[in-house]
């Protein structure tokens, strides 16, 4: 057949009317029939004649192609479905039909596109796809038969008169294709070794190629004209690759060429329109949010604080009113009234307003308003109190509590019961005595008694503490004394079992039994030498959280009001209860009253046994004196109170009921009651000078500074106190006996009470609670928890908008910077993300559990719940692990702007940042800070490092295990599956390149989100082990 041939109206008809049919009808006839006259639009019928024919190719060799390919197609039906679904976009078939009207006969057939497949699969995902290649030898190509047609960008017409089926998949049947040899038209590609053309896939931008004179290539492409063939010309595209041309400017080349929309910039040679426009005004208002947030949190807080203040002060204003008027009307009454009858009841309304009792329950009463609530409870505590009936009193106040709900009423309560105790606080203490029935209401009993307690150190035989024998007592106050180095915070930790790194001889008992001083924490309290307190909570928040977590959970909100403001009120920090405590960075209250919330913390839970290390130190004598007298009402109440003091004035010295003075070397050299240290120590000729206060002669005497007098040396002060009361004197320790000519006293060598044993190490999980108090539960602590990180983060805030900035910017810069390339799909931008995001929000998590080590180890000993404190840091923190990467892909997603959605990225960033902040837990719980710094920015880096190693690298099974891997897959095919059409091989060949798998996505995320749950288990598991 020549070049002159047409296909006349009859055959286009029959063309229609078969290619309709074409799935029912598998065989095609072809004859000559030549004809001039306009050919009707057919586009619609060849692009689906061609994608029947496809599909039947992929249906046929599915196995082997995801067996190719299988890591870089989801959907093999569904990916090669869509790059050669025209529908819609076929007009370059109506454009090549009216250039070739024998176009139908041209396109390859089942098995013709086996054979370009077939090596085409062999070749999916080399870097050099971009190449040349042959094809296997075929029908119509070979040594033998080798036409215009088998060139690159060319085709030949199916040879007339043969039939032929188009879905035989055997290559050695294909159809001869021979004759009419013409260069392929725009739109499809001819691959070099094959006489038929192949539609373009979706996105591909296939011209008829130029010749460059210069070097004799065909420009787009790469193949260059057959030499001996002087009528030859380039031809069409001549494989299946994108080609990167220069793009027009205004448009785009995207999957399919589209029209750049508003807001966007589409240079010339982009391949991306530029949305940098919307990034700026995004940093500029996401900016004006945090300067805003930045500067206007602190006049937010203060705001709401200045709101309470008047609530409470309006609150304190009526009960004083109140307590007026009761004055009054008890003042009209004193006239008829016996005074000791009027003094009896007084004293009986205190022990009243203060008793708490398990079995105080009773029927609820409707709400009523303040007024009624307060008259009704004083007017029948008056009556009740009057009748001596104390248990009914108990009763009525415990429900009248119950019924407060607002804020103003629980104040009303409170002070109205603060102002009742204070008229009676001065004329009801002289009248307080045993045996009548009145007293104040006793908590729980804990008497701690010690027999040869003796501490060493571990591996050095070296005793801190020896031969310590006696008890301390409920309701009184001891004073622990003693020069530099004799032992008493070891005497005192070592009381309340927090001693470590020594090992213990002796015996403690607790209420005459061998028993655990940890089944009694919660009725314990231990106040630190140093003041250990949240600096950016104020007093009153410190306090009421302590009272919260630790009292009795049966305890109603406005009995713990109640006990908040009476020690707010005993301790002196009414006028600074609003300020915040301060840290060493930001000043706050002073140093005496920081000393005071450091008290008021313990005293708050009401404790039975209160041990205090050096409270008055850093106070001046009117604060000291105003503590101890706190202490002294703690102490009326059955409180066990023991504190070390260093040198106190005559004033505070006659406020302590026992005094325990220890020498160098833990040694005791006098244990008893005040009244009785100068009668002691004067029958050994010991005489206090006048003028001196007695601890500092006493004291400067076992310094060695004074000498005692007498016919006694210091170093016999310890062996006098052991033979007065009939302790046994250790062997080493008898020649002091001698010395002092008491050789003649029998005297024993000491054994023991117990084998040595190490000092137990706090264990909450196995002591049993003997305590009596059923503290609030895991999820009510919780909620207090969640209330509390909630303040403090946002009086935080700055800090925290300093973060959200940096993000801001380092997503625009990193945006700005990264090459997000067709080939690469984004690859590089991706790591910089990785590590910037990883780095940043790893540095930002180190606060949440760094900044409070402290303070938690101090909760956590008194028996507050770890559970509860860890799931609230890391819930209040959910909001940094949401908000982070959204603000950063904010500018990186429009800097950048990559083919995936910001769905899709913001979701990687989502799990990558929940994964890095479990990391950073456990870094922060476990090493000191800056080691955990060091090792957040360390991380990131060599990780991510580790993840970029080529596969065949030694670390290449490591990197499989790295979160940097995960994020980056998860990255890098969110991108992948965008595209489409014409990049399917492009896709394949980058998959391939950095060995990822596009089934990988959504494991990724869950092994991203594992490895952040599971780092946070091993972060609580790292936090109750520090915290024994």
């Amino acid at each position: 057949m020549n070049g002159d041939t047409r296909i006349n109206p009859f055959w286009v008809k029959y063309l229609i009317f078969v290619s309709i049919f074409l799935v029912g009808q598998n065989v095609w006839c072809q004859k000559a029939a030549p004809s001039r006259k306009p050919v009707p639009r057919v586009s619609p019928i060849l692009s689906n004649l061609f994608l029947a024919r496809f599909n039947k190719t992929v249906e046929k060799f599915q196995p082997e192609i995801e067996k190719e390919i299988g890591f870089c197609t989801e959907d093999v039906k569904k990916d090669f479905h869509g790059a050669f679904d025209f529908q819609g976009r076929d007009r370059f078939f109506q454009k090549c039909q009216e250039k070739m009207q024998d176009l139908p006969i041209r396109l390859c057939t089942v098995a013709e596109l086996k054979v370009y497949f077939t090596s085409f699969l062999r070749n999916a995902g080399d870097q050099s796809i971009s190449e040349s290649h042959f094809l296997e030898p075929n029908r119509n190509c070979n040594l033998t038969s080798w036409s215009s047609g088998c060139e690159a960008g060319w085709a030949s017409a199916a040879n007339p008169g043969q039939k032929y089926d188009y879905n035989e998949t055997n290559p050695k049947k294909m159809p001869f294709r021979t004759s009419n040899s013409k260069p392929c038209c725009e739109g499809f590609f001819c691959p070099e070794g094959l006489t038929c053309m192949i539609p373009c896939p979706l996105g591909a931008h296939c011209p008829v190629a130029k010749l460059n004179p210069a070097t004799g290539i065909c420009l787009p492409y790469h193949y260059q004209l057959p030499s001996g063939k002087p009528n030859h010309t380039c031809g069409a595209a001549d494989m299946w690759v994108p080609v990167h041309l220069d793009i027009i400017a205004g448009w785009a080349l995207e999957l399919n060429t589209v029209r750049c929309f508003a807001g966007t910039q589409c240079e010339k040679g982009t391949e991306i329109p530029s949305m940098q426009v919307f990034g700026v005004l995004l940093i500029a208002l996401l900016t004006a949010i945090l300067i805003v947030v930045y500067n206007c949190s602190d006049q937010v807080i203060s705001t709401r604080y200045e709101k309470q203040a008047k609530s409470r002060e309006a609150a304190a204003q009526y009960a004083r009113d109140a307590a007026q008027a009761r004055q009054k009307s008890r003042a009209s009454k004193d006239n008829w009234k016996p005074s000791g009858l009027q003094g009896l009841q007084e004293t009986l309304s205190r022990t009243f307003t203060r008793t708490k009792t398990k079995n105080a329950t009773g029927p609820q009463v409707n709400k009523k308003d303040t007024h009624s609530i307060d008259d009704n409870l004083e007017d029948k505590s008056s009556s009740n109190l009057e009748s001596g009936d104390k248990s009914i009193n108990t009763k009525h106040a415990r429900k009248a509590s119950k019924e407060l709900h607002t804020r103003s009423q629980i104040f009303k309560y409170a002070y109205g019961q603060i102002e009742r105790e204070k008229a009676m606080d001065g004329m009801n203490m002289d009248m307080m005595y045993d045996g009548e029935g009145i007293s104040l209401r006793k908590r729980p009993r804990i008497e701690v008694a010690f027999k040869e307690l003796t501490l060493t150190l571990k591996g050095k035989r070296k005793n801190i503490m020896r031969c310590v024998s006696g008890k301390i007592l409920p309701g009184r106050i001891s004073a622990v004394m003693g020069p530099s180095g004799a032992g008493k915070t070891t005497f005192l930790s070592a009381l309340t079992g927090k001693i470590t790194g020594c090992n213990m001889s002796g015996m403690i008992l607790i209420n005459g039994k061998n028993e655990s001083i940890h089944s009694y924490k919660k009725i314990v309290g231990f106040v630190p030498q140093d003041d250990i307190v949240h600096g950016d909570l104020t007093v009153e928040e410190n306090l009421r959280f302590s009272a919260r977590c630790r009292l009795s959970a049966d305890i109603p909100k406005a009995d713990k009001v109640l006990i908040t403001e009476r020690v707010i009120e005993s301790l002196g920090l009414q006028g600074v209860r609003d300020s915040k405590v301060g840290t060493v960075e930001k000043r706050g209250i002073s140093g005496g009253q920081k000393k005071r919330v450091n008290v008021g913390l313990e005293m708050v839970m009401e404790p039975s046994l209160l041990i205090l290390d050096e409270p008055t130190s850093g106070l001046d004598s009117a604060s000291s004196s105003l503590l101890l007298r706190a202490l002294r009402r703690e102490a009326l109440e059955g409180v066990n109170i023991s504190m070390v003091v260093h040198q106190p004035s005559y004033s505070l010295y006659k406020m302590f009921d026992d005094l325990i003075l220890l020498a160098k070397g833990g040694l005791t050299v006098y244990h008893g009651p005040v009244e009785k240290v100068e009668e002691y120590f004067g029958g050994m000729g010991i005489t206090i000078p006048d003028r001196v206060n007695t601890p500092d002669h006493l004291i400067d005497i076992l310094e060695g500074i004074t000498k005692p007098g007498g016919n006694v040396t210091a170093q016999q002060l310890p062996v006098k106190w052991m033979l007065h009361n009939g302790y046994r004197v250790p062997p080493d320790m008898l020649h002091l006996c001698e010395e002092n000519g008491s050789s003649s006293a029998h005297v024993e060598p000491v054994e023991h009470a117990d084998s040595q044993r190490e000092v137990e190490k706090y264990n909450y999980f196995t002591t049993p609670d003997l305590s009596g108090r059923v503290t609030p539960g895991v999820f009510r602590q919780y909620r207090y928890y969640i209330g509390r990180v909630a303040k403090q983060r946002l009086r935080d805030a700055r800090v925290q908008a300093a973060d959200y900035i940096i993000l801001l910017l380092a997503g625009a810069c990193l945006g700005t910077m990264a090459e997000v390339s067709d080939v690469s799909f984004g690859y590089s931008g991706y790591q910089y993300t990785v590590i910037a995001v990883s780095l940043l929000c790893m540095i930002g998590a180190l606060r949440t559990f760094s900044s409070d080590k402290l303070q938690y180890r101090r909760e956590s000993a008194s028996g507050m719940n770890s559970l509860s404190y860890f799931l609230a840091k890391d819930t209040m923190d959910l909001l940094n692990v949401v908000m982070k990467p959204l603000v950063y892909l904010c500018m990186f997603y429009f800097f950048s702007y990559p083919r995936s959605s910001f769905e899709s990225n913001y979701l990687v960033l989502l799990c990558l940042v929940y994964c890095v902040t479990g990391i950073s837990y456990t870094l922060a719980i476990s090493l000191e800070f800056s080691q955990a710094q060091l090792w957040s920015v360390l991380l990131p880096v060599v990780l991510t490092l580790i993840a970029n190693q080529d596969k065949t690298s030694a670390v290449s099974l490591v990197s499989r295990f790295v979160f940097p891997r995960w994020a980056l897959e998860a990255f890098v095919t969110a991108n992948a599956k965008e595209y489409t059409g014409v990049w399917l091989m492009t896709r394949c060949a980058a998959l391939k390149k950095f060995n990822f798998d596009i089934h990988n996505s959504k494991k990724c995320l869950c092994y991203l989100m594992a490895t952040g749950f599971g780092c946070r288990v091993l972060a609580f598991i790292c936090l109750m082990s520090r915290s024994k």
